[in-house]
């Protein structure tokens, strides 16, 4: 309905109607809280086969959103893990995982924020301490000390009780959105503590036990996660239809005023930028030549960001400094500085329909 309405404005604007202004709606991103609720399969590197040391997993986590880009996450993952030999004898043990992650979205890093997107991808590094337990399984065939084949490695380390060992953890996930406060998760995660972990160690500072964790389910935004910013978009209204004029008998013709001159100067400009460009310059410097050709008259010169990117604050800045190096320019050409007048519209002023056009300076000299 808003969109039929903005055509229709735009139509009648082409045909000479006027226009006034009505409030619609622009959506921006508020900082918020988040939970993550996930099960899936732990995977730790070992001997045997690879279907042998898979085994359940599950994660529960709450997270802080503080920009499009950046959240910071703390939350738990664990259930069990298995250790094996190369003739597939296996044991298992409990652990789980107190975590604090940093994610990174990518996705909004490179394209900006939308909050239509369906897709987005998190880069994840964090740190945590892995506490096992119940490891009484560990009763392999060997004993508590078994010399790997071929090698005068010991490779067993039969740990009991509790342990906690510190762990790194890196990884990606990926949401899938199925409304503002609801999106699918897949999370894929690696981490890596001691040598000791799954009971088996080369006695080596340089080794490291590894188990990965494949993790799907839901990621539910909490609280207010967007912010609706009220912009002003054309609404038709139809001019009255003149009044019939009374007839008149005929009078001396006025004399003729001939038109004072005016011209209208547009300087286009890239994302973040506001140097004049080297293509703009020959547009500025037919703006110099209209107004020395012209000394009476003054420019009006003034600034805009487009509404598609950035954010009001900086939008404004950009304006500001667009519009400034315009004044400048023309003051460096010989242009008194009493003929201009600066101003800057941010975002709040969308001259043109193409979002990518708004990022201009428009003078107008008369």
């Amino acid at each position: 309905m808003k969109i039929g309405k903005f055509l229709l404005a735009a139509a009648l604007m082409v045909s000479g109607l006027s226009v006034s202004a009505q409030e619609t709606e622009r959506v921006e991103f508020n900082h918020h809280w988040f939970i993550q609720l996930q099960g899936g399969a732990n995977y730790t590197l070992g001997e045997a086969d690879f279907d042998k040391l898979i085994s359940p997993a599950a994660q529960v986590a709450v997270g802080y959103q503080f920009t499009p880009v950046w959240a910071l996450r703390l939350g738990a993952n664990g259930w069990e893990s298995k250790g094996g030999f190369k003739d597939n004898e296996t044991y298992k043990w409990k652990y789980i995982t107190p975590a604090l992650d940093v994610k990174f979205n990518l996705i909004n890093a490179i394209w900006g924020y939308n909050p239509k997107r369906v897709f987005g991808m998190n880069i994840i590094a964090g740190i945590g301490a892995n506490i096992g337990w119940d490891n009484d399984d560990n009763a392999t065939p060997y004993g508590t000390t078994y010399i790997y084949p071929g090698t005068t490695h010991e490779m067993s380390e039969y740990w009991d009780g509790t342990k906690v060992r510190p762990v790194g953890r890196a990884g990606l996930d990926f949401d899938f959105r199925c409304s503002k406060r609801v999106s699918i998760n897949v999370e894929a995660m690696s981490n890596f503590l001691s040598d000791a972990y799954n009971s088996k160690a080369k006695h080596s500072d340089t080794n490291l036990d590894w188990y990965f964790t494949g993790l799907l389910g839901l990621k539910i935004n909490l609280g207010k996660v967007e912010n609706v910013i009220p912009v002003a978009v054309p609404v038709v209204v139809e001019e009255p239809a003149p009044a019939p004029q009374p007839v008149e008998t005929p009078k001396p013709q006025p004399v003729v005023v001939k038109k004072a001159p005016e011209i209208r100067s547009e300087i286009f400009y890239s994302i973040r930028e506001t140097v004049i460009p080297e293509s703009q310059q020959g547009e500025l410097n037919r703006l110099i030549a209209f107004l020395k050709q012209n000394p009476e008259t003054k420019v009006a010169v003034t600034g805009y960001a487009d509404a598609g990117t950035g954010n009001p604050r900086i939008n404004m800045k950009y304006s500001q400094e667009r519009a400034e190096n315009v004044c400048k320019a023309l003051v460096d050409a010989g242009i008194n500085a009493d003929r201009i007048t600066v101003d800057a519209k941010g975002d709040t002023v969308q001259p043109f329909s193409e979002n990518d056009k708004n990022r201009v300076t428009i003078s107008i000299a008369k």
